[in-house]
């Protein structure tokens, strides 16, 4: 074995030791740091179920182009090629519409093709219908601003409109989430640190004659601190296993009142539990959090044990 190796074993072991000593004060602080990381993994357990979901929209934003009434129809019917140039290619459909047929689809869709009649002259204007090819994601809907400009800067153009503002707002409401939840946990993680530092500034006092004879046999300070280090790593640990417990518990009652809403809508969406890779980082962060709230405590109080 080597002495690596056997003397993070002795670390470890003697961490473990001391848990064992004081299981309740082990436990009680190993819930108040689960308290503090519960609402931010819920909250990333919230977000990874619902980002799937928004970016497999099938967003087919489709604009609509009105020419100026005095504009005559052989011109606005030559903007077709330079409509398709600022569109693009693929699956893009540039239809124009006759300011005609757009009065009787009106006449139909309506049911006041009586009141319509008079008006005597028709009040639409000749106009395009673009459908775009549908984007990969709701991000990508911010392409359709550019597209709007430049077609608004064609001749003869009246106005543009476009109906994807939706999916810009969705875009949007994601974003802030996402950015309240770092908020959140970086919040949190401090409540983290100060819990642990707080823990093993208490466990420094109470082996305080004990840390003063290790240093008088000659240990080093490496020696004295890894028990502690791995104690704090520990607490995260056990902490953010009991906070993840927590949050897959709680997703059993709120499915059930997901999926009574999402019926409504002829949905089965529910939200699941996190994957293997994002437990295990989540995992990672918590005992980094009790890692660095160990070492915290332990560069301030260890110097002054003499």
């Amino acid at each position: 074995m080597s002495p690596w190796f056997r003397q993070h074993s002795f670390a470890l072991g003697a961490a473990l030791s001391t848990v064992r000593k004081s299981p309740g004060s082990f436990l009680f602080n190993v819930l108040v740091v689960a308290l503090a990381l519960t609402l931010p993994f819920a909250g990333i357990t919230l977000l990874d179920n619902v980002r799937p979901l928004s970016e497999q929209l099938s967003v087919d934003p489709e604009i609509s182009l009105y020419m100026r009434e005095d504009t005559p129809r052989a011109e606005a019917q030559a903007l077709a090629p330079q409509i398709r140039a600022i569109v693009g290619k693929g699956k893009t459909q540039v239809n124009f519409a006759p300011r005609e047929k757009a009065l009787a689809e009106l006449k139909d869709s309506s049911g006041l093709g009586d009141v319509i009649d008079t008006l005597g002259e028709n009040p639409l204007p000749d106009s395009y219908v673009i459908k775009l090819e549908a984007f990969a994601s709701a991000g990508a809907a911010e392409q359709v601003d550019a597209i709007v400009e430049r077609l608004r800067a064609l001749p003869g153009v009246e106005s543009v409109q476009v109906d994807s503002s939706w999916v810009k707002r969705l875009a949007a409401m994601l974003g802030v989430l996402r950015l309240a939840l770092l908020l959140l946990a970086a919040t949190l993680g401090v409540v983290v640190i100060a819990v642990v530092f707080n823990t093993i500034r208490l466990q420094v006092l109470t082996q305080k004659e004990e840390i003063a004879v290790a240093k008088l046999l000659g240990a080093t300070d490496n020696f004295i601190h890894r028990p502690f280090y791995y104690t704090g790593a520990l607490l995260g640990l056990c902490a953010g296993a009991v906070a993840l417990g927590v949050v897959a518990l709680a997703l059993v009652p709120m499915n059930e009142a997901i999926l009574a809403f999402a019926r409504l809508y002829a949905s089965d969406f529910q939200l699941f539990p996190l994957g293997a890779l994002e437990v295990a980082g989540l995992l990672a962060i918590s005992a980094g959090l009790g890692l660095i709230g160990a070492m915290l405590s332990v560069q301030r109080h260890l110097a002054r044990v003499r």
